[in-house]
């Protein structure tokens, strides 16, 4: 006769190297991130062609281009409570399916509204997806080694936004545009079966949410492997050691008392750190081909942004396993601010100006993608997708804001030094943030 035994989901997950089945699962969840990003990025490598054809000024698609970050925007404040409530796997699902789908019905738009209407939808999915993908990565692996996994699963959203600009040279001048589109939405909606397939739900939600415990059972065997799975079956009470949440209002729940101030520190870093990307990232190539280079120089130059931003995210995510994580945040942050203001006095012709861009992005995006892998820790299995989810949304905001902000800063006739220099006070500030901000683990008996 089989006796009950207690097992803690969280302690037993920690406790084991990663097996297979979890590296698999950080593979998908990488392929989810890169579709992600190859959706965001399309756009942008499209308008000269969809402007050209409709005959339309730039500024007139700007309405195109700011639909997707106000529908990322909306999408990933949405998705968190019902992630919360229904389950991370399911919404992610439905996320992919979305974006997938309406990036192809993106390729039938015969004007700049109906493609604004549809670029919004689309940015919908994305932004569900992202949070959900983090949430549901970061409870199927060890804490000791969270950051260095979530941030290897987020460079694939720069890789996703480098494939499709090759994917677009290569279809553009032989198919045009529309067919870019319905291959962006095509290669999400064709992994999606395989995502049904392999991407488990959360046990973590399962049990806080009071799953039946033979299939809590039967879904942390096939994870952790058979190794690991001795002694684990629908007789064990399964339980996770973490903070109690009393609130069914989930979005409520970030702002009482005992969340509030990581909270407030998450969305103002977050928001800051966007803003200052997104202006840098968006406004850089202008600004260098302002200040005398060609624009195929200022092109390449901006490139060393993201490619700076890739490794720094890498090399955060190892050095948060191995210190204080807001700690290691904010300190990039201050070296990023220290790069930028070094950008701002240096001129573009400059041999280390290059050099310097790259370590503003190693910095910047370092520190902003270490946030996004240090998020998941503030908050219990109960609110977890929420409180990623609001982070991202609120900081959407500020990417908004960086973007438009470049554009109203040049028309005022502000030179190249003195919109960089500026920056450096927004990121000092996600600096100070987070930075000032205690992070106490408290946990209990779930």
């Amino acid at each position: 006769m089989n006796t009950a035994h207690t097992l803690d989901v969280r302690q037993h997950i920690n406790g084991r190297r990663m097996s297979a089945y979890q590296w698999l699962l950080l593979f998908l969840c990488f392929l989810i991130v890169t579709t992600d990003g190859m959706d965001v990025a399309i756009m942008g490598f499209l308008a000269p062609n969809i402007t050209k054809e409709w005959g339309i000024s730039k500024a007139a698609f700007g309405l195109v281009m700011s639909a997707a970050p106000l529908g990322l925007a909306i999408g990933a404040l949405l998705i968190g409570p019902l992630s919360d409530r229904y389950g991370r796997k399911r919404l992610l699902m439905v996320a992919v399916a979305w974006f997938g789908a309406c990036s192809i019905l993106c390729a039938l738009a015969q004007d700049v509204m109906q493609l604004s209407l549809l670029r919004f939808l689309t940015g919908l999915g994305l932004g569900a997806a992202m949070p959900n993908t983090t949430t549901l990565l970061s409870e199927y692996v060890p804490e000791k080694s969270r950051g260095t996994l979530l941030a290897i699963m987020f460079t694939g959203f720069n890789l996703g936004s480098a494939l499709v600009g090759f994917g677009a040279a290569a279809l553009l001048p032989h198919y045009g545009w529309r067919t870019v589109l319905v291959a962006g939405g095509a290669i999400p909606l064709a992994c999606l079966p395989f995502y049904l397939w392999l991407v488990p739900e959360s046990v973590r939600f399962m049990v806080v949410n009071g799953y039946p415990a033979e299939r809590i059972a039967r879904t942390l065997r096939r994870v952790v492997g058979a190794d690991a799975a001795a002694g684990i079956d629908g007789n064990t009470r399964f339980t996770v050691s973490e903070q109690k949440v009393a609130s069914k209002a989930k979005a409520a729940t970030l702002l009482t008392l005992a969340f509030r101030g990581v909270t407030l520190s998450l969305w103002a870093t977050y928001f800051m750190g966007l803003l200052v990307i997104y202006l840098l990232s968006g406004w850089l190539p202008t600004l260098i081909k302002d200040a005398g280079l060609p624009i195929e120089r200022a092109a390449t130059i901006t490139a060393m942004f993201q490619l700076g931003g890739t490794v720094g995210a890498l090399f955060v995510g190892w050095l948060m396993d191995r210190s204080t994580p807001n700690r290691v945040i904010a300190s990039t942050y201050v070296a990023g601010a220290a790069f930028i203001l070094l950008l701002a006095s240096s001129s573009v012709e400059a041999a280390l100006f290059p050099v310097f861009v790259l370590l503003a992005g190693f910095c910047m995006s370092g520190a902003q993608t270490g946030l996004n892998a240090f998020a998941p820790s503030c908050y219990p299995t109960a609110v977890r997708a929420t409180g990623v989810s609001w982070m991202q949304g609120i900081g959407r905001f500020g990417s908004i804001f960086g973007s438009f902000a470049g554009g109203v800063l040049l028309s005022m006739g502000w030179g190249f030094s003195a919109i960089l220099a500026i920056l450096a006070i927004p990121a000092t500030i996600a600096a100070l943030s987070i930075v000032f901000t205690r992070f106490a683990p408290r946990t209990a008996a779930a």
